[in-house]
């Protein structure tokens, strides 16, 4: 099976999977770093890390593993109120100057800019996309709507043709579909180095209940992929990775803690085997 399909999870904190057994003092990340190639990296959004934050990141992860950087709140629209930044500029500098020691390492994937479902197609959002794309010009990006507008008739063709040509990796998703705050599955290559999926999980009542607070990361995300769905969507895979140079892959779909297991499960029927993981730490429990 193709050698450039690479799957992961997003996050490394909460797969309770994966550190079975293991001695508390163990580094979540180390672990993980020996089960999968890449992780999406979402604490970027809440705030900007600390500069050493991203060296024990790069310290603790083999030379291959790949990150998935989630772009800042501030940099995507998300966040209301006023930003702890005086101006946008030093936002995005605080952003790049933390980041290019990971994009040097080679450790970076890309910086994933996704947008809130009020961004719909309009010309006001185009330009500040555009304009968040030349900020980020020195990294790869990838873009991820969450307004089905950009994908109607009227529009798609252009959406798309504005990312191939402002050198967006396209971020397709699989979703429930509730309406226009969701995007359907675009298997659509518009960077031909690299194509970005992201796995939600499809429970349509989550998606569309508006949830308080931090509650939402317990229901949002509650899916258990069947073998059946896997199956369909490692067809979908397939035949995008015969068109870019890389496909990188993200299980989210884990406020139950299914995300691992799908994402293994989805490896296996790849018949995908990865070389360079870290070393897997001592566990006497378990054969795995």
């Amino acid at each position: 099976m193709s050698d450039n399909i690479v799957i992961g999870l997003t996050g490394w904190g909460d797969h309770h999977t994966l550190y079975e057994g293991l001695p508390s003092s163990a580094s979540k990340l180390e672990t993980y770093a020996a089960h999968f190639p890449v992780v999406e990296l979402d604490a970027s959004f809440y705030a900007i890390p600390p500069a050493s934050s991203v060296q024990k990141w790069l310290r603790e992860t083999p030379d291959s593993f790949q990150f998935v950087v989630k772009a800042y709140q501030g940099m995507t629209g998300h966040q209301r109120g006023k930003i702890p930044f005086d101006s946008k500029e030093e936002m995005l500098e605080a952003f790049r100057k933390t980041f290019r020691p990971m994009l040097e390492a080679g450790k970076l994937s890309t910086v994933l800019c996704q947008f809130p479902p009020w961004y719909d197609c309009q010309q006001k959002y185009v330009q500040y996309i555009k304009w968040i794309r030349e900020e980020l010009r020195e990294f790869p990006a990838a873009l991820e709507f969450r307004h089905q507008s950009w994908y109607e008739e009227e529009f798609k063709k252009r959406t798309i043709d504005y990312m191939k040509q402002d050198k967006w990796i396209h971020t397709v998703v699989d979703e429930p579909q509730i309406g226009e705050k969701s995007v359907p599955f675009v298997p659509v290559v518009t960077e031909p180095d690299h194509t970005f999926i992201r796995l939600h999980g499809r429970n349509k009542a989550a998606w569309q209940k508006p949830v308080q607070g931090e509650e939402w990361r317990s229901v949002r995300y509650l899916y258990d992929y069947s073998e059946k769905e896997l199956s369909e969507l490692a067809e979908q895979v397939k035949k995008i990775a015969a068109e870019s140079k890389k496909v990188t892959v993200v299980f989210n779909n884990n406020s139950g803690g299914h995300a691992a297991g799908n994402a293994k499960k989805f490896i296996q029927m790849l018949g995908l085997e990865y070389t360079g993981l870290a070393p897997k730490q001592l566990d006497l429990f378990s054969g795995d």
